[in-house]
C-alpha cells in the first residue's frame, strides 16, 4: 500500500544564493504516487534527484522568476530533452506569467526558438488558480512581492501545507493559510524596510502570519544572510504560540504524523 501522508521534503532554502552545504529554495512534496517539485532554485537539481527522477515528477510549481526560485529549470531543460531522461510526455510546470517565454528568452542560441514546451508543459497561474495533481490538490493566490508572485496551498489525506513563496505579509497569503495544518513561510528580512515597499517577511512577521491563520505549525524558511536559522526560529516563536521549526536542507516533515519515522520530523509538531 503506497504512503498517503503529505511530505514535505526541503531540497534548499538559502537565498539569494547557494551556500556550500545549502542549495536555494526547493521543495519535494508527496503524497503516495504524486510528487510535485515545488520551486527549482539554484542548486536544487541535484538533491532532488536523491529522491526522483525529472521523469518521474508530476509536476513542477513556481512561485515568481527570481532566480533562486526558478534558475534550475534551466538545466532541468537540457536534462529532460538532451541526456538520459525519456519523457512519456512534457512535465507539466506551473508558474507565473511569462515563464515560458522567460526559459525560452535565456535558452535560445539560434535564430530558432528552443522547443520549451517540449519539455515543460507550461501553465500560467493566476490569483485562486486551483488543480488536482494525482493525489495532491493545489490552490494558488497572488502575494506582495513587487513582481507576479504566488503562495501556494497543497491538500492531501485531509491535511494541508501552505508555502509562501516569497513576499511580505498580505491578505491573500493569510487567507490562504487559513487552519492549515503547516505554514512553511520565508523569513527572509533581518528588519522591515525603513522606505521602499516591504516585499519579504521578517521573523516575527512571518509568527504574526501563522497565528493570524491559525496555523497548526510553522516551518521557517528561505532564511537570509543577515539571520541565522537559530535566529530566525527564536523571533519567530516570541509571536507564534505553536512548534516552529526550520527547513533545514535534507529535512523531511511528515505532516500530521502522529509517530515519526527514523529520521522524519513531525510536522503536525514541528
Amino acid at each position: 500500500m503506497s504512503d498517503e501522508l503529505l511530505h514535505l521534503t526541503v531540497l534548499g532554502s538559502a537565498t539569494p544564493y547557494p551556500s556550500v552545504d545549502n542549495p536555494c529554495s526547493g521543495y519535494l512534496v508527496s503524497s503516495g504516487d504524486t510528487r510535485i517539485w515545488v520551486e527549482a532554485g539554484s542548486g536544487t537539481l541535484g538533491p532532488l534527484q536523491r529522491h526522483v527522477r525529472l521523469d518521474e515528477l508530476d509536476a513542477i510549481w513556481i512561485s515568481h522568476l527570481h532566480a533562486d526560485h526558478s534558475a534550475d529549470l534551466l538545466t532541468a531543460y537540457y536534462g529532460a530533452l538532451y541526456a538520459d531522461i525519456h519523457l512519456a510526455a512534457s512535465i507539466p510546470l506551473y508558474g507565473p506569467p511569462g515563464i515560458a517565454n522567460r526559459l525560452a528568452d535565456f535558452l535560445t542560441n539560434t535564430p530558432a526558438r528552443s522547443p520549451i514546451e517540449s519539455a515543460f508543459a507550461v501553465t500560467e497561474l493566476y490569483d485562486g488558480h486551483q488543480v488536482a495533481i494525482g493525489s495532491l490538490r493545489l490552490t494558488s493566490r497572488a502575494v506582495s512581492h513587487g513582481i507576479p508572485a504566488f503562495a501556494v496551498r497543497i491538500e492531501a489525506a485531509g491535511k494541508s501545507l501552505v508555502y509562501s513563496g516569497d513576499t511580505a505579509p498580505c491578505p491573500s497569503l493569510t487567507e490562504l493559510a487559513e487552519g492549515c495544518d503547516v505554514l512553511l513561510c520565508e523569513a527572509e528580512s533581518a528588519q522591515a524596510p525603513l522606505e521602499g515597499e516591504q516585499v519579504h517577511h521578517t521573523p516575527e512577521d512571518t509568527g504574526d502570519t501563522a497565528g493570524t491563520a491559525g496555523a497548526g505549525g510553522l516551518i521557517v524558511t528561505h532564511v537570509g544572510r543577515f539571520l541565522t536559522p537559530q535566529q530566525a526560529v527564536a523571533r519567530a516563536s516570541a509571536r507564534f504560540g505553536g512548534p516552529v521549526d526550520y527547513a533545514a536542507p535534507g529535512a523531511t516533515f511528515s505532516i500530521g504524523q502522529a509517530v515519526a519515522a527514523p529520521g522524519v520530523r513531525r510536522a503536525d509538531r514541528v
